[in-house]
């Protein structure tokens, strides 16, 4: 072969050699694009779920849907926090000489109708300003899922007039002179609460004999959950003491109204200090005894606790 030949047989190899290199340059060129894209746009979605994660995190903690106790703890109305308060550990049964609990369980169950969103306080009028005037309305008919709060809903629902918060604390613990109205009692509700919180695992249910009678006693047996709520209670007048209601949880504020008015607020500040009882005293007195008309108008998601609170004052 001449070398004319060869040396363009020689530059055609060369020239095929570089085009498949090229090609190849650039296959790899679009699959590292193709990959790096792929990359961003993975990247751009976890972004965007990590955006909405956050979004319905801080939702999830914003102040209406904050509770304050830990997502593990047992879940209680306030009627059973007051009535775990006014317990004797071991013998299962409230003092004898307290004659407001019953009256104070009925505040509560109003309470929690509130905060649950079934029951609410009419708008203040020029006529109907005080929170003692103003009607309790029906806002929502819908189950709570216990029975006592929907006993007492199906009765908010069917009396035409409507009624005060503090006729209906009345009502409910059956001390009217109506005696067209006394269907409207709520009866055996400390036997009712106690056998709920028998099912939650707190209490028990003994027999004991007083001479001449036999009585059902409820002693405490998950003795950490009582605790807790102690200490919750004594945490919110000490160590996280804001010195303004508005700024408490309104639970925690709920259940200090509720143990003042049921009288067993000392069975929560019993087990301190000296010193820290009279400063948790004080604070909880000064709280008991701001004018509830006054602090009633500065928020209306807890209008319901001081119209409660004026009508214990009243009676």
């Amino acid at each position: 072969m001449s070398l004319p030949s060869r040396s363009l047989q020689l530059r055609d190899s060369h020239t095929k050699r570089k085009t498949i290199i090229n090609t190849l340059k650039d296959k790899q060129v679009r699959m590292t694009t193709l990959t790096h894209r792929a990359r961003r746009t993975e990247v751009g979605k976890n972004s965007e779920k990590k955006v909405e994660s956050e979004e319905d995190t801080n939702q999830d903690r914003s102040p209406d849907n904050e509770d304050s106790g830990d997502s593990k703890d047992i879940r209680l109305t306030l009627m059973e926090e007051v009535l775990l308060l006014g317990l004797k550990d071991k013998e299962g049964y409230t003092s004898f000489w307290n004659d407001c609990i019953s009256s104070g369980l009925r505040g509560g169950i109003l309470i929690e109708l509130a905060m649950r969103g079934r029951i609410y306080l009419e708008p203040p009028t020029m006529r109907k300003k005080r929170l003692l005037d103003r009607k309790v309305l029906l806002k929502s008919d819908s189950p709570t899922g216990d029975v006592l709060l929907d006993e007492t809903l199906k009765h908010i629902k069917a009396t035409e007039p409507t009624e005060t918060v503090q006729t209906w604390i009345e009502l409910l613990t059956g001390e009217t002179w109506n005696p067209f109205k006394l269907q409207y009692q709520l009866r055996n509700v400390r036997e009712r609460i106690a056998k709920n919180l028998v099912e939650k695992g707190i209490l028990t249910t003994e027999k004991q004999n007083f001479l001449l009678f036999d009585m059902t006693t409820h002693p405490v047996t998950n003795t950490t959950e009582k605790q807790r709520l102690v200490k919750k209670l004594q945490d919110s007048v000490l160590e996280r003491w804001v010195n303004d209601p508005q700024r408490m949880d309104k639970r925690t504020l709920a259940l200090l109204v509720l143990a003042h008015s049921s009288d067993v607020l000392e069975n929560v500040f019993s087990s301190l200090t000296d010193d820290k009882y009279d400063v948790a005293m004080n604070r909880a007195k000064d709280l008991v005894e701001l004018d509830p008309e006054v602090e009633g108008t500065k928020h209306s998601a807890t209008e319901m606790i001081w119209a409660v609170l004026a009508a214990f004052n009243k009676s």
